[in-house]
Parts: C-alpha cells; structure tokens; sequence
C-alpha cells in the first residue's frame, strides 16, 4: 500500500516556494463572505437559511446556511484550514444554484437537507494561514484541569530553526481537535497524544463543528454525508508523471469491526464505509465523465489511514459517510483560470453527491469500485 505523508499535514521541510508568497486577490475573504450569504440569503426570500454557529477564537462568527426540506442530511465544511479557500467559492456558487427557482433546484430541495458551512476556521482564513490563533496558556485558561498536561501534539509553536514560524505565531491544527466521544471533556491524562489518538474539543472552531453536527443528529437522527473541502499541495498519479487536481478518500480510521479498528469496536454498528466508498465513487465516475476535461486527473488519497482527530474520522465512526476532497497546490499558487477550474472540480463533484443522494442512485453504486480509482503519490514516476 502507498504510504504518503499524513492527512493534510504541516510540510516537515521548508519549502522553495511557500504560498505565502502568492496573492490571494481573487479570493473570498470574511467580510466579502458573510455578504454573499447575506444576498444569497434575502435573494432566495426563504429558501436558504443562514445562521451564526458559534464564534471562533478571536470572535469572528461561524455560519451555517441551511438550504432544502429532505429527511437525507448532507453537512459540508470548508477552510478548516484558513489557506485552503477553493471549496469555500465552491459552496457560495452551489447556494446560489440550489436556492433558484429551476424544476431541478426544487426536486433537490424536497430529498436532501444541506448544510454548509463555508468558513469554519475564519481567523486562520483572514490571516492566511492553517492554524488558528490560540495559545496553550488559553486552553489551560478554559480548561483549568490541563494545567500540568503537555501541550497536545497539534499544538505548532516550533521555531524557525526547525524550518518553521510558529514560534512567532503559534495555534492549533483545528483538524486534529476531534473526538468519536462528541461529549468529551478534556482530560490531562490524554495529553499530549499523537496524529493516531483522538483530539480534545478544545479549539472554538472544532466545537462549533461538534454542535452543528450533534444538533443535525438530534433533528434527523443521522448525518447521512459529511464533506470535508481541503488542498494538498502537488501530487501525482501513482505510476505516472500526471499531477493531480483532485484527489478523494473514504477512510480515516480502520473498520471498528475489525482487529485493526479494536479501539473503536463501540462505534461499530455506526460505521458504514461502503457507503462512503459509494460516495467517493459517485464523484469520481461524475468527473471523469467529462473525458478530457479541465478536471484533470483524479486520485485516491492516502489509504489505512487512522486519524480519528479528523472531523472526517470523528464524523464517520457517528454514523456519517464521508469524503474528503484535496483539490491541487494551496490556494494561492495559480492563475486565475487554474483557480476556477479546481473550483468548479470541487463543485461539480459536491453537485455528484447532492445529486446521487437525492435521487438514490449513489445506493446503487458497487463500493468495491472504489478500490479501481488509482492512488495518489507523493512523487511522480
């Protein structure tokens, strides 16, 4: 199986070019967001639902929009990491066409409820960068319990010596703040952990995830899909030269059925990865449909992956299929026509799981295709 670094992990070396060193004009940023939903909001006169979350560490407002009537619940994130931005346009652009008025818009209303959540981790995303602003010394503030606990393994404040700039400008990996127990309350015991243990709920960003998703468990009874909307930097098709827009997964912890998934046998009768292979499958039998398209090569990511810090292994062992999008380079490393384009593979291929799910044709999908999609790798061949 090919081992590639771990899930949307920090760069172990210091880079040639970071993306830092690219505009991000062309982008949507907090105050341009929150007027679209807001317009998008009083154009649809009640079709679509915008509400505020919960607010993240410096005191911006998390939103939701809620768009659709359906008994099938779909939850999508975007800018968990704050330098990741494509799917956040992509959701914009999907509300938009969701909440007109077309015989197809409406049938897609009345079988799904949708909701987005465009800019989970907005001070990272006004300050382009991954991590959020907290500190430990305001975790410990909030969580009197961790005084004597290590600062958790996701907590970057390394220095510049060892080929970062945290140490300047520390915070959180919000994306490894998850826990399988949605009711967890920090422990010192469970610090600092690792990439393969699960996280705390101790950032804002991560909690209001938690609330959004346990208050859809408390209304449906399940979140049926949950979507992750994430960039990776450049990647290749395993065996080949051919970069990678777009790379897909399913898995983010192993089977709790199996020996493998042991620690996580309590959540078994939840975990459904066929499922979440029919996703995944649905969006890449709907991008590669367009043959030489401007969706460039689709990849599996990373595979036997054990990461249940993830909302994305958090989410799945509560019952959710899951899917993970990692659309090529970071944000800002590409001309304006590249960026539409990676933006429009992020949509079309939400627009393949809203439509699948909606209509019943992705139940229908075998799961074992999924395993047929290449791999990605790390380096081209």
């Amino acid at each position: 199986m090919l081992v590639l670094p771990t899930f949307a992990a920090e760069p172990v070396n210091v880079q040639a070019e970071h993306h830092h060193d690219y505009s991000i004009e062309g982008f949507i940023d907090y105050a341009e967001m929150k007027q679209t939903l807001q317009k998008i909001e009083q154009n649809s006169k009640g079709t679509v639902q915008v509400d505020v979350a919960g607010q993240s560490f410096e005191g911006r407002d998390i939103f939701t929009a809620r768009v659709g009537s359906g008994d099938k619940v779909i939850l999508v994130q975007s800018e968990i990491h704050g330098n990741e931005k494509t799917g956040t346009v992509a959701i914009l652009n999907m509300l938009k066409t969701l909440s007109n008025n077309s015989k197809a818009s409406r049938e897609l209303r009345e079988q799904v409820t949708i909701v987005f959540m465009p800019m989970m981790n907005p001070d990272a995303s006004e300050g382009d960068k991954r991590r959020n602003s907290m500190l430990w010394s305001d975790v410990v503030e909030a969580y009197p319990q961790l005084a004597d606990a290590s600062p958790s393994w996701n907590y970057l404040d390394r220095g510049i010596s060892q080929g970062y700039d945290y140490g300047a400008n520390p915070g959180f990996d919000v994306n490894r703040d998850f826990n399988p127990d949605l009711d967890y309350v920090p422990q010192a015991a469970d610090f600092p952990g690792t990439s393969a243990d699960p996280g705390w709920f101790i950032t804002d960003e991560s909690k209001v995830s938690r609330d959004v998703y346990k208050g859809l468990q408390a209304e449906f009874g399940n979140v049926d899909v949950f979507v992750d909307l994430h960039h990776q930097g450049i990647y290749y098709v395993d065996g080949t030269s051919d970069e990678v827009s777009l790379s897909l997964s399913a898995q983010f912890v192993p089977d709790p059925s199996s020996p493998e998934g042991a620690d996580y046998a309590q959540y078994a009768d939840n975990y459904n990865y066929d499922f979440s292979r029919q996703l995944n499958v649905a969006i890449y039998d709907e991008l590669q449909s367009y043959g030489n398209s401007p969706f460039g090569h689709i990849s599996l990511y990373s595979q036997g992956l054990d990461l249940p810090g993830t909302a994305l292994g958090t989410y799945a062992l509560n019952g959710s299929g899951t899917v993970l999008f990692e659309v090529k380079g970071q944000t800002q490393s590409f001309g304006q026509k590249q960026k539409g384009q990676l933006v429009k593979t992020v949509e079309r291929g939400l627009e393949a799981v809203v439509e699948g799910v909606a209509n019943g044709s992705v139940y229908d999908l075998d799961p074992e295709e999924y395993e047929d999609i290449p791999l990605t790798s790390y380096r081209p061949s």
